[in-house]
């Protein structure tokens, strides 16, 4: 996983409630066994119609939003299965962090484990962040180390992360890779336990 410590970002604006997993990545295409290879069917059933070409009516379809890497949702993003893949293909399009007021547990959860930030902060400052990147292009900046989130307008917002996985995010480490740090005192404890 990349570290995350500041990050620069387009934001790309869904103001839609209770976005759940299958909406996110539609269970066909589950079938892949590999992490890479999701970004292309993230929101699928919005971004194409039947015949697979991209709708002039989804927002995510325009070009002022290519490139985003900060998506700015409406309240229990991520909710429905527990499907890890949601996380694949949110990461694999491109997106390094997530804005909500709240997300599913287990989507949370995921998400760090992933490499991606997800961050709540409250309805008010949700809707003025969606307001702001529906008008015009517009770029947050994400400082994680000091838990900042602000635009070079007005904007200026703290968020919390428990310190477990603020540290795998500012390390780039998943849950393998936290263990691995350990692998000294690992062979250690191997050695004297045989």
């Amino acid at each position: 996983m990349e570290p995350i410590n500041t990050h620069n970002g387009l934001v790309y604006p869904l103001p839609k409630k209770n976005v759940d997993t299958d909406q996110i990545i539609p269970k066909q295409f589950l079938k892949r066994i590999e992490r890479s290879g999701f970004g292309q069917f993230l929101f699928y059933n919005w971004r194409f119609d039947d015949e697979g070409q991209p709708r002039q009516d989804f927002t995510l379809n325009e070009p002022k939003y290519k490139g985003a890497s900060v998506l700015i949702a409406g309240d229990n993003f991520g909710c429905g299965s527990s499907r890890e893949h949601a996380p694949w293909a949110l990461l694999d399009y491109g997106f390094k962090v997530i804005i909500a007021p709240s997300f599913a547990d287990i989507f949370y959860s995921n998400t760090t484990k992933n490499g991606i930030l997800a961050i709540k902060l409250s309805e008010a400052q949700v809707d003025y962040l969606l307001k702001q990147a529906e008008k015009d292009s517009y770029i947050l900046t994400i400082d994680l180390k000091n838990q900042i989130v602000y635009d070079n307008l007005e904007f200026k917002a703290g968020f919390d992360i428990p310190a477990y996985q603020k540290h795998m995010l500012l390390n780039g480490l998943d849950e393998i890779g936290i263990t691995l740090t350990y692998a000294d005192q690992i062979k250690q404890f191997e050695q004297t336990h045989n």
